[in-house]
């Protein structure tokens, strides 16, 4: 297959897929015990790794508020807001992450609506149709961005809000094999795609995995400003159980608004 034929989208669907069936860390539906507590208004989801989001980020009630889950199946935090009282919509790419949701909202009798598809065409949804979009850390799975923060904006009404969690580019200029040994070896120049690899080097680091790519800070938060959203709050994070953590952030968090007025 050339790099002209090569459909990332197919591709990545494939090997979440994958990922699911061998329980991956991000495919593991939350238990009934984070529902019930979320039930109770005790609840936290993830942008960034392991961290939970500042609840001051969302709304202070999220009863009744329409939440897009975008690109985050994976019975996790779609289901959590569902029991805080939120209408949560989870898009996603991968068929099987979507059915962890579905299979969490059937125990625990909540209601949630799946939809596959692509992160960066969110054209099955009205203008101005959700309050929130919730975007964790997904969009290094998808080869170009500026379509994620321009669906975003159209679909959230004005002051809608943007909580969106992202790679720090830096992480990829690092040997993939020489992290898992504790060691940072500057290799990579940026954009980074596993996809542009050689194959044996591909194969060896990262298998069947999903292709991933780095995004510039420029596309990530200069994305979302193009695309009209104004910004409110940044945090970071280390990248967990990786030779960078000591080192740099390798997670970055933003919020960003949807102004009710457009310069």
């Amino acid at each position: 297959m050339t790099a002209a034929d090569f459909d990332p989208v197919a591709h990545n669907r494939t090997a979440w897929d994958r990922m699911v069936e061998s329980d991956d860390e991000w495919t593991v539906p939350v238990g009934s015990d984070v529902i019930a507590r979320a039930r109770e208004g005790e609840w936290s989801v993830a942008l960034i790794g392991y961290e939970p989001t500042p609840r001051e980020w969302f709304p202070s009630d999220l009863t009744g508020l329409r939440i897009l889950c975008l690109a985050s199946g994976g019975g996790q935090q779609g289901p959590v807001l569902s029991a805080a009282g939120a209408d949560v919509t989870v898009l996603d790419n991968s068929p099987r992450q979507l059915a962890r949701d579905e299979e969490v909202a059937a125990r625990e009798s909540l209601t949630l609506v799946t939809a596959l598809g692509d992160m960066r065409d969110l054209s099955a949804f009205e203008d101005a149709a959700f309050d929130l979009v919730f975007n964790p850390v997904s969009n290094l799975f998808a080869p170009d961005i500026a379509s994620v923060w321009r669906e975003s904006f159209r679909v959230l009404r004005p002051g809608g809000i943007l909580l969106a969690g992202f790679m720090n580019p830096d992480v990829f200029i690092f040997d993939e094999e020489a992290l898992d040994q504790g060691q940072l070896l500057v290799r990579h120049p940026l954009p980074f795609s596993s996809q542009d690899l050689p194959e044996a080097d591909r194969m060896r680091v990262y298998g069947d995995g999903p292709i991933v790519y780095s995004h510039s800070l420029t596309e990530q938060i200069g994305g979302q400003l193009a695309a009209g959203f104004s910004l409110t709050h940044l945090s970071e994070a280390p990248y967990h159980g990786d030779a960078t953590a000591p080192y740099l952030p390798g997670y970055i968090a933003t919020r960003a608004v949807r102004p009710f007025r457009r310069d």
